[in-house]
């Protein structure tokens, strides 16, 4: 039995609860991973799961050993990285999950950079919508918005995402623009299904907040699809920076209530504290931090031209 092996496959079981997980992270068929868990078993004289047909559950023993465990595969692949940091490059497998809204037009130079440098790290990169775990889902991190819900994590903020209503001057033109908040009552609004305040926005500005419920016409977990629905002139959207930025500058859409500023989230990266010390991982997170620190570019122009407030609201 290779006990390293063998306690690569329990924690990875035990973090996703699910043998076929297991396998698919560390690229085996599933036999192989279960003959390493009932090796380890074996070997400790105890069961470390509790198994049926529909749950894969932690047996006390397992969960006694579990942090032990992790904490040493985490440090076995450190000191695997540095040694061939000396000899040659960080080499391995870094997977990623991130939001579309932001891989879309804004990483890919940094990952051609990153690859540049550190050319024998492979990136699996994952892009959807969803609010994952990245310990269960077997990720070494994820960059998103919304925090998931777990205490094995370890969070940094990258940049502010900052929230426009945008709308094509041709239905603005059609149906007039809203001076006040609650004249938005009266419009076609598509939405971001993923909010956590749902179809309730809070408007800033000089005076007291303006907190409004909407139904909106067209719910979608894509601000791409929002950008291209307000493109259309079909209607008002609300969406990121990060995704309106060009489209405002061109002139294509138009910033509606830019004296009520909204409220704002933060694009972080999440990681489990067992990666904390992987050094392809650090190599990642540094790049990250390098390319996005300070005011994102993006939302630099549209202060400048008034269209965002230099406060960030929260």
């Amino acid at each position: 039995m290779d006990r390293f092996l063998a306690i690569d496959a329990f924690v990875r079981v035990a973090e996703s609860q699910s043998f076929a997980e297991a396998a698919r992270q560390m690229r085996v068929s599933r036999s192989v991973v279960t003959t390493r868990i009932q090796q380890l078993e074996e070997f400790v004289g105890a069961p470390l799961f509790h198994r049926n047909t529909r749950s894969v559950r932690l047996s006390d023993l397992g969960h006694t050993f579990l942090r032990d465990c992790t904490e040493l595969v985490g440090r076995t692949n450190e000191v695997v990285d540095q040694m061939r940091e000396v000899t040659t490059s960080p080499v391995g497998r870094l997977r990623v999950h991130a939001l579309p809204g932001f891989v879309l037009g804004h990483l890919a130079r940094l990952l051609q950079e990153f690859q540049t440098r550190y050319p024998q790290i492979v990136l699996d990169l994952a892009v959807n919508d969803a609010v994952l775990d990245p310990v269960k889902e077997g990720f070494d991190c994820a960059l998103q918005i919304f925090p998931p819900r777990s205490e094995e994590l370890i969070s940094r903020k990258l940049f502010p995402v900052r929230r426009v209503l945008c709308a094509s001057p041709a239905y603005l033109a059609r149906t007039g623009t809203p001076r006040h908040p609650r004249e938005l009552q009266g419009h076609r609004i598509g939405w971001y299904s993923g909010y956590p305040t749902r179809e309730r926005l809070v408007f800033h500005g000089a005076g007291e907040p303006v907190a409004l419920e909407f139904k909106p016409v067209l719910l979608t977990n894509s601000v791409h699809l929002l950008r291209e629905y307000a493109l259309e002139h079909a209607g008002i959207v609300c969406i990121p920076t990060l995704v309106a930025s060009e489209v405002v500058l061109s002139g294509a859409l138009d910033v509606v209530l830019p004296d009520h500023p909204l409220s704002s989230f933060w694009l972080s990266v999440f990681y489990p504290t067992a990666q904390r010390s992987s050094l392809k991982l650090k190599l990642f997170l540094e790049s990250l931090t390098s390319h996005f620190s300070g005011m994102p570019p993006w939302d630099e122009p549209l202060i400048a031209r008034g269209l965002l407030p230099d406060v960030f609201v929260e």
